[in-house]
């Protein structure tokens, strides 16, 4: 099995047209991928990728949405904690970000999930009625 990093994927998922090397490496990463050899994808890189689709490149909700789905549809590709992973996607297509989403669904062995985040996430996940709960800490 090989472990895939974030550059891995965001050149196969991202077209960057203008850089010579970003197409070199975007056919690499497409030749690994689609080569049906075992791969493997941990949530901290599937983290990542959010993260550089949305800091760097803008993508849309949609868009990021729609690549993460694709990667843990692809049958060669395994995805740590799929299921968390799965969870995560589906909060942030309801308006979570997708880092909070990605840690609350990794706490559903968990009673509650506690966070300062009131503004943000907090009030999103209790009009969504996640579980486990979230609260804020209060004296």
């Amino acid at each position: 099995m090989i472990g895939l990093d974030t550059n891995i994927l965001a050149r196969y998922f991202i077209e960057d047209d203008g850089d010579h090397e970003a197409c070199k490496h975007r056919e690499l990463a497409r030749v690994l991928i689609e080569s049906g050899k075992a791969l493997m994808v941990s949530k901290t890189v599937i983290l990542e990728l959010e993260w550089v689709m949305r800091g760097y490149y803008k993508f849309e909700r949609e868009e990021i949405a729609s690549v993460l789905s694709a990667l843990i549809s692809f049958p060669n590709v395994t995805i740590e904690d799929v299921l968390s992973v799965e969870q995560a996607i589906d909060g942030f297509e309801q308006g979570l970000d997708f880092a909070d989403a990605l840690h609350h669904a990794s706490y559903k062995a968990c009673d509650a999930m506690a966070t300062f985040d009131e503004k943000k996430f907090s009030k999103k996940a209790m009009k969504l009625g996640l579980v486990p709960k979230v609260f804020v800490p209060k004296s």
